[in-house]
């Protein structure tokens, strides 16, 4: 019997102008699909120009001037909307969606479809049904009580997964889908009778209680910012009035 860890994933990743979902910009994205363990990957990679300037904190993190895109990238409109199709497309064959920290990127392409198409991700994925694996999630729950930080830079060196280029879309995708397999085996005994779909349900129940601990670890330090317990996509914000 092969367990779901060791059968087909797809994985995604973006690359932003920031860290705000709801003004920021994707610049690159990628999608990386395997069919088995230790099989080829197969990888498309989409490069766009946001059409407003990149801060320069944020390409000394990913390396993508404002030179590059505008000469390289193409107009994010149609870059979205084949996103958001391929996204459903490995929903609809069956394959989890691998995504790190999901309510940003997944949050992030789905106001980028608002913004530049009119549309949402879930228009996209209305026949076919996100299943999210969240390694970011899965390892915060099942060794909820180890110290240290949880990038995917740190878990890929705790789990032994090779992170080559970090900040790259394709290469950050590659990662944490052999992250999530290395999650997967390291935790097979509390993993292996759940589907993906189960997993699914679960983590949106696990991100929420870890949400609203780290909201009042804030709170007990004096610290404003807030926490949103959505999973694997945030809310829209109500319009102003």
């Amino acid at each position: 019997m092969t367990h779901w860890y060791e059968g087909p994933l797809a994985a995604f990743d973006t690359e932003t102008t920031g860290v705000d979902v709801e003004g920021d910009r994707i610049v690159s994205a990628a999608l990386v699909v395997q069919d088995t363990a230790g099989g080829r990957m197969r990888v498309t990679r989409w490069l766009v120009n946001p059409g407003i300037p990149v801060p320069v904190g944020a390409t000394e993190i990913h390396g993508l001037t404002d030179d590059h895109l505008q000469r390289n990238g193409r107009w994010p409109a149609p870059v979205v909307e084949e996103i958001a199709r391929a996204l459903a497309e490995q929903c609809a064959a069956g394959r989890p969606l691998v995504v790190m920290n999901a309510p940003f990127d997944l949050t992030l392409l789905d106001r980028e479809l608002k913004r530049h198409r009119a549309s949402s991700l879930g228009t996209y994925l209305q026949n076919s049904p996100l299943c999210v694996l969240d390694p970011r999630v899965l390892d915060k729950h099942l060794d909820r009580y180890r110290k240290g930080r949880r990038t995917l830079t740190d878990l890929c060196e705790l789990y032994g997964v090779v992170l080559d280029g970090a900040h790259d879309a394709a290469a950050d995708a590659a990662a944490s889908l052999e992250l999530v397999r290395a999650v997967g085996r390291r935790f097979s005994s509390r993993l292996e009778r759940l589907t993906p779909p189960e997993l699914h349900t679960l983590q949106a129940v696990w991100h929420a209680a870890q949400a609203r601990g780290l909201q009042a670890w804030f709170a007990k330090n004096g610290t404003a910012e807030a926490v949103d317990p959505a999973w694997p996509l945030r809310p829209e914000l109500p319009a102003a009035a």
